[in-house]
């Protein structure tokens, strides 16, 4: 049974949001922080619930964040239904969450000049692909850390690198909040939720089930003593380019904490990947060595 629709406060801007972030502090209430561009799923829904059930006020931040997006990427088509994300916060139940629905003008006013560069775990992989990507994700992120104070932050394993960035952005500039993972939220045959699943056609959808299927392969390699990663990454290429309309960015395994690529499986490793199928650009992850 779905939860009854609750009336949601939604704050434009930065002044509103900190006034009703303030009055939650006076009533001793933690804040909870949910960064999104909208186009919301259950993925994004259950770091709402994670949120909802440690903090006493949940904060969702729906922007659509043009930096981060390269010159011949989705901005400008990216899919936005404000009306739509509304609806399915507002059935997430109580302790409603209240929105941040900024617009570009108030994230970046007139003479913004100021970026944040991450170094080192922003270089490989989405870092090679989509050149100043992080530069943005950072830049947004450390805005919108700033202008919540939330003490508790919660992202989706799915952008696993991007995680990794903010960890490090977090770290490395004394932010005061706990970044909290949430595992990553997938269909029933496994593909890993995402706004851009939007974009697939049907036979493009069932295609993209080999993302998954990869992973899976890698993970099971692993489990049965598998330990060259060459030979787990090729037996992955395969299973992916057995789709037509498959094209590989990158498959990766990798250190969980400094992403550098590993030789050989000796503990856990992060197995990654970044695929077209038709004009649809997925990404997944799993762990190897341990459930995930």
């Amino acid at each position: 049974m779905s939860q009854p629709l609750l009336p949601l406060d939604v704050f434009p801007t930065i002044p509103s949001i900190r006034q009703r972030i303030h009055a939650a502090r006076m009533e001793d209430m933690s804040i909870g922080f949910v960064p999104t561009m909208g186009a919301l799923h259950e993925g994004h829904l259950s770091l709402v619930r994670a949120s909802q059930a440690e903090c006493g006020l949940t904060v969702v931040s729906i922007y659509v964040n043009p930096s981060q997006f390269g010159p011949k990427e989705d901005y400008r088509r990216y899919p936005r239904n404000l009306e739509k994300d509304l609806d399915m916060l507002g059935r997430c139940g109580p302790p409603s969450p209240v929105v941040f629905f900024p617009n570009d003008e108030e994230m970046y006013p007139s003479g913004f000049s100021t970026w944040v560069d991450v170094g080192g775990v922003t270089e490989p992989w989405e870092g090679y692909f989509r050149p100043g990507h992080f530069r943005g994700v950072a830049t947004v992120v450390l805005k919108l850390l700033n202008i919540v104070v939330a003490d508790k932050a919660y992202f989706g394993q799915k952008d696993y690198q991007q995680v990794t960035v903010i960890r490090r952005l977090v770290e490395d500039l004394d932010l005061p909040v706990t970044i909290r993972v949430q595992p990553t939220v997938r269909h029933a045959d496994g593909l890993a939720m995402s706004s851009r699943n939007a974009y697939l056609s049907p036979p493009e959808r069932q295609q993209s089930r080999v993302l998954w299927k990869s992973l899976c392969l890698a993970r099971e390699l692993a489990e049965q003593g598998e330990r060259d990663a060459d030979r787990i990454v090729e037996r992955m290429r395969e299973i992916i380019l057995s789709v037509p309309e498959a094209r590989i960015d990158y498959i990766a395994l990798a250190d969980p904490e400094t992403l550098a690529p590993v030789r050989e499986i000796r503990g856990r490793t992060l197995a990654a990947v970044a695929v077209h199928v038709g004009g649809v650009r997925l990404i997944d992850n799993c762990f190897l060595g341990l459930r995930s």
